[in-house]
């Protein structure tokens, strides 16, 4: 075998293990298999073309346990899929190209869609491979593929048929910039900063009321004024009529439980529609509805003079106007909560449009009963659903206004604007090209015009647990899925539409367990972002230190779902313990091969001690990875591979490998690399596999990762050679200190140890007197049970200049040189507390904290280092 190189090399070796894995199906589900499945719905990622630290360490979780459940004998289905329509396609091709999706024919903008997904698809294919993860790339799929949205286009047909599918006029969330509907779900809140006008409202009969407002572009819009029954300062107004400025409205003020007295003045404006709370009191009380924004964000002709103006400038506008007719009376800088897109980040208006809807409220129940079923990690995070789910308002609104998404399998009927929807055995269909089959089913027409509004993406990506296991004829083995992972960001998106989709359409929860991974932050503790120029993409830290450092990033940066904050510092550590386990096993591997079995070997202790504790950490690294604890699993193999194995074990059996006595350490070092291999397989996969394939390929599998998962072995645990070892391990580390504090090389020798204990600990000790003599460079080693008999004397006393100096200043070089002349005596005064010292007439005083005393310990009339240790009770006396 050619010798391995000093350095392990990521670069060179992990691209030759991706390919290897691949080019041989390595880890392919085989539908053909009998036995156990474990089942992955992979979140399909938005084709954005950037494979940034969030998703990697989203990616590297599901990884570890698609790995793991693979060597625990399961066949995994962890296939890859891409969520390919919606806004943000759309809008990165708009910004691309320089244009608005109007300005192009349909179809036209659809192929710059698709040609933009195809590339970007590529890019994090090529990131995602380069990171090791075992996908099963043989089952990716891509939603605007019609064998895909064919089965988005079923779900609509068949909840259309059970009644959960509607068409409806409602108030909806509203994107200008993007000229379409979205669901509540895609609203994210801002912090922003605004102003809260205070306005003269006319009351008829005579007299005036202030209304407090920070939307006073709406006044146009506003169809009534709302007190708090129980607010005595207004109850004289319920009834009457006030005239809206800006406008000239009269409108009735009523009154609604629903107002906060404590805003403004305690009277509110009802507009349409201003906010939610506005939708509610409208349909509440019956009110007529203004529609006073259009679909790109302008005022229409109900603004009057405002009619054109977007939203930011009819406000400028009002306010303007308003003041100069002494209407605002003041002004105030508030903080507000401002509803933006979650992809172009515009604020959003509240349109009242015809949209579909599915019916989604009346499974609230429902929802929060299955979720309370499902085993969530962390445990806490159930509740961020739950809140969710009894926070909506509003069913689902279903229907976009864009181009590059699922078609809604609707047609209208020209002649009396009858419903048609297309048959089951019709899908896929574009309504725009295709026909519905037969006649209008009220009137008998025959002239249809094609459903223009396409599905929510999330239509698309909600039932990729049922496609993944082949719906509408379901493979019981694929579903539900055993593992639901994603980050914290997308609970209340895709974890509640997976959940009430397949609620609807299979009347079962979709998944076992949801597994939550936090999001990245910048070293500089904010949000990675672009914008603050903090972002870092993951190409750029596994092409400086390899796939399998940036791994352990991810595993070691926080808990499960826990928040992540990116250190280079954490990438270095793992790239370092990358060459640690390398070393080791390039000191070990010219002793691996042909290595026997345990059979007819006389274990020393310090085999036992290190086959005992790896019977332990295979039992904690497989308890953790059960409960997902993945950072814990990895602390406990590093710990144990740098400083049990390497760091004890290999330095204590090197003159036994050099002394021809190998056998036995040869056995051992094996089954020591070979079972810390496959516990770490999951976590760093090409290190692994390039040691098994290099070292261990006579243990008959394919791949280690084909190799079965570590069980511990009963029979290898042994409290007696823990104890034992414990003891070396303790004396030897007193050595080590030693050596290091006279700069001895640890190879250096030392003259002689005297160890002095109860004779029961001297038992346990001779047993590793070997080990401990040639470990340690002992040229003598004596063990007594006897006490030792030591002579101390001062020899003198060093001031603590950090305490002393700023304390006695000028007085300190007289202090020192009485101390040189002095110190056995100040000590020996010491002993018994603080002293006063005579200085050229000048009185000091100094305590036992103000130096340190030196001493001398003689044994047998020659000085000696003596060292204590506690528990049990040992004296080491040290002669360099």
């Amino acid at each position: 075998m050619d010798e391995l190189p000093k350095e392990y090399e990521p670069a060179k070796v992990e691209p030759k293990w991706q390919r290897w894995w691949e080019e041989r199906g390595i880890y392919r589900f085989d539908p053909d298999r009998k036995g156990p499945t474990y089942v992955i719905d992979t979140p399909p990622p938005y084709p954005s073309g950037e494979f940034h630290l969030g998703t990697a360490l989203n990616w590297t979780y599901m990884d570890i346990v698609a790995r793991y459940k693979r060597m625990r004998g399961y066949n995994v289905f962890f296939p890859q899929g891409w969520d390919c329509h919606g806004l943000p396609t759309e809008v990165q091709v708009e910004k691309k190209y320089g244009i608005r999706k109007g300005e192009l024919p349909p179809e036209r903008f659809r192929e710059l869609c698709v040609r933009l997904t195809e590339e970007n698809i590529e890019k994090m294919r090529r990131e995602m491979r380069s990171l090791g993860f075992s996908i099963d790339w043989s089952r990716e799929y891509r939603t605007m593929d019609p064998s895909y949205f064919s089965r988005t286009q079923l779900s609509f047909v068949r909840l259309y048929k059970q009644g959960r599918i509607y068409r409806a006029e409602h108030p909806v969330n509203w994107c200008p910039r993007c000229e379409t509907a979205i669901a509540d779900a895609e609203v994210e809140y801002e912090e922003r900063e605004g102003r809260l006008y205070y306005l003269k409202f006319g009351l008829e009969g005579g007299g005036e009321v202030l209304i407090a407002t920070t939307r006073p572009e709406y006044l146009p819009a506003c169809v009534a004024v709302a007190v708090h029954p129980e607010d005595g300062r207004y109850r004289g107004y319920v009834g009457k009529r006030v005239e809206v400025p800006a406008c000239g409205r009269k409108v009735e003020v009523i009154q609604d439980r629903e107002v906060d007295p404590g805003f403004g003045t305690g009277m509110v404006m009802i507009c349409t529609y201003g906010d939610k709370t506005d939708v509610r009191w409208v349909a509440r009380h019956g009110l007529p509805v203004v529609k006073l924004v259009d679909e790109r964000g302008r005022m229409t002709e109900e603004a009057g003079r405002y009619a054109g103006l977007g939203v930011e400038e009819a406000r400028r506008a009002v306010v303007e106007d308003l003041k100069r007719e002494g209407k605002v009376v003041r002004e105030e800088v508030v903080r507000q909560s401002v509803g933006v897109c979650w992809r172009c980040k515009t604020p959003v208006e509240i349109l009242v449009k015809r949209q579909w809807f599915m019916r989604v409220l009346d499974l609230a129940d429902r929802v929060v009963e299955e979720a309370g079923r499902v085993r969530w990690v962390p445990e806490h995070m159930r509740q961020r659903l739950v809140d969710w789910v009894r926070s909506m308002d509003w069913d689902w609104v279903i229907s976009r206004q864009r181009i590059f998404a699922t078609p809604i399998p609707v047609w209208y009927c020209k002649g009396c604007g009858e419903v048609v929807v297309a048959e089951e055995d019709q899908l896929p269909v574009d309504p725009q090209r295709d026909r519905p089959r037969g006649r209008c089913p009220r009137c008998g027409g025959e002239e249809f015009e094609g459903e223009r509004d396409v599905l929510d993406t999330w239509m698309d990506s909600s039932i990729t647990i049922a496609v993944h296991a082949g719906w509408p004829d379901l493979d019981p083995r694929l579903f539900p899925a055993d593992l639901q992972p994603n980050g914290t960001d997308i609970i209340r998106t895709w974890d509640y539409y997976l959940l009430v989709r397949h609620l609807a359409l299979l009347g079962q929860a979709p998944y076992r367990t949801v597994l939550i991974n936090g999001m990245v932050f910048g070293e500089d503790g904010r949000k990675m972002s672009k914008s603050l120029g903090n972002f870092i993409e993951a190409s750029s830290v596994y092409g400086r230190y390899g796939a399998d450092a940036l791994r352990q990033w991810s595993v070691l940066a926080a808990s499960t779902g826990s928040d992540v904050p990116f250190s280079w510092k954490e990438v270095i550590f793992g790239y370092r313990f990358l060459q640690k386990l390398w070393n080791a096993v390039r000191f070990a591997a010219p002793h691996l091969r042909g290595a026997g079995g345990p059979e007819g070997l006389n274990l020393r202790v310090v085999d036992r001690w290190i086959l005992s504790r790896l019977q332990a950490v295979i039992d904690r690294v497989t308890s953790l990875l059960e409960d997902f604890q993945f950072n814990q699993a990895l602390i406990t193999l590093q710990s144990f591979v740098w400083h049990e194995f390497c760091d004890l074990y290999l330095e204590e059996i090197k003159y036994r490998l050099y002394g021809g006595r190998a056998e036995e350490v040869r056995y051992v070092l094996r089954e020591v690399i070979s079972k810390v291999c496959r516990l770490l397989a999951p976590f760093i996969p090409h290190l692994t596999e390039e040691i098994y394939q290099n070292h261990l390929r006579e243990e008959g599998y394919l791949s280690i990762h084909l190799a079965p998962w570590p069980s511990p072995d009963p029979g290898r645990v042994d409290p007696e050679a823990e104890k034992t070892a414990e003891l070396l391990h303790r004396i030897l580390g007193v050595i080590r200190q030693f050596k290091s504090s006279r700069s001895i090389p640890l190879s250096g020798e030392l003259r002689e140890l005297r160890i002095f204990a109860r004779p029961s600990v001297l038992e346990r000790l001779k047993e590793v007197e070997e080990d401990l003599r040639a470990t340690a460079h002992l040229r003598e080693l004596y063990l007594s049970s006897e006490r030792p008999e030591l002579e101390e004397r001062w020899v003198g006393v060093e001031p603590d200049l950090s305490r002393l100096g700023p304390r006695l200043r000028s007085k300190l070089g007289k202090l020192v040189r009485y101390l040189e002349e002095h110190g056995p005596e100040v000590a020996r005064r010491l002993e018994e507390g603080p002293v006063t010292l005579e200085l050229e007439g000048e009185r000091v005083e100094l305590g036992p904290e103000d130096v340190r005393v030196k001493k001398e310990v003689r044994y047998g009339g020659e000085g000696v280092e003596v060292f204590r240790l506690q528990e049990p009770e040992i004296i080491l006396l040290l002669r360099p």
